[in-house]
């Protein structure tokens, strides 16, 4: 078996929130929304289709044919807008399997996804797609096996509702929590669970305390967290490395910069996702974990 078949990799190839925002300010951290491709053993599973998505199909033009698991959290614009760009869903013999729950209303997520590919909204419709498209409605709560693989999800706080993933494989584990609001009055069982012992944790850090809490302009009830919760959730959950994900598009370099700072003052084990990043697991201890550089990283 290959070596490759060992390992348990974390790629992201879109860590922005609400809206992309590419230029010059946003150059270190990237401008697309989120998306992020775990390779784990020999499956490939890839969570939320935003902008990132695109570039994750671009990656894979010189791999196919292709099959991979998708893991949708919701359908707001930044989590599928990638999904009408992505190339290898177009070719015939790739192979997709699409899962994502209900959403309150009870239309499916292949309905939604159809809806944004219809007129006026785009040219393209999904029928077009020569791919194997097989879309799986998920219960809240349902364990999806894939081989050794778990995937795992729960219901978090966010308008309109959103669900949060793990995975877990051969005693290694990654929680994937964005678009989560934290509560008001203690941390949320939910998220606690999810990233309950975590390698790595991966999670919505929109806003600062300052900005969610602002006289001015509150984001309280808008549906995104804070690092400095992230770090509480990080600690009260075990987590061993703490990624902060979902940027504001506000937040220029410079200023993710200065909340990687701090974070890192209070949790020592805190990453700021950037685009192209890649998060190995590797050897015998979950302990062990290396975060590659974009530069470091070959795709």
């Amino acid at each position: 078996m290959s070596s490759t078949h060992n390992l348990f990799t974390i790629q992201f190839w879109g860590v922005r929130g609400s809206i992309a925002c590419p230029g010059p300010e946003t150059v270190r951290y990237g401008g697309n929304t989120p998306c992020i491709e775990m390779r784990v053993g020999s499956e490939r599973l890839i969570f939320d289709g935003g902008t990132g998505l695109r570039v994750l199909g671009q990656s894979l033009l010189s791999q196919m044919p292709v099959e991979a698991y998708m893991f949708f959290t919701h359908s707001h614009w930044d989590h599928i807008q990638g999904v009408p760009f992505f190339i290898p869903a177009f070719v015939k013999g790739n192979c997709f399997h699409i899962y994502g729950a209900l959403s309150p209303n009870g239309a499916s997520l292949k309905q939604r996804l159809t809806d944004q590919m219809l007129h006026p909204n785009f040219p393209v419709p999904l029928q077009v797609m020569q791919a194997d498209l097989r879309f799986n409605d998920l219960k809240i709560g349902e364990k999806v096996e894939i081989g050794e693989i778990t995937v795992e999800n729960a219901l978090l706080n966010h308008p309109g509702e959103a669900v949060g993933y793990r995975v877990s494989w051969r005693g290694y584990s990654a929680a994937y929590i964005t678009d989560t609001e934290h509560l008001a009055d203690g941390l949320d069982k939910n998220v606690l669970w999810l990233a309950r012992n975590a390698d790595v944790m991966i999670y919505d850090a929109t806003y600062t305390d300052e900005e969610y809490y602002s006289k001015a302009s509150s984001r309280v009830g808008w549906g995104h967290s804070t690092w400095q919760e992230a770090i509480k959730v990080a600690k009260a959950a075990n987590v061993k490395k703490l990624v902060i994900f979902h940027h504001d598009p506000l937040h220029n370099d410079d200023f993710l910069d200065h909340v990687g700072e701090q974070a890192a003052q209070q949790f020592p084990n805190t990453l700021m996702a950037r685009e192209g990043q890649t998060i190995q697991l590797v050897g015998a201890s979950t302990q062990n974990l290396v975060a590659l550089e974009e530069a470091k990283v070959s795709v």
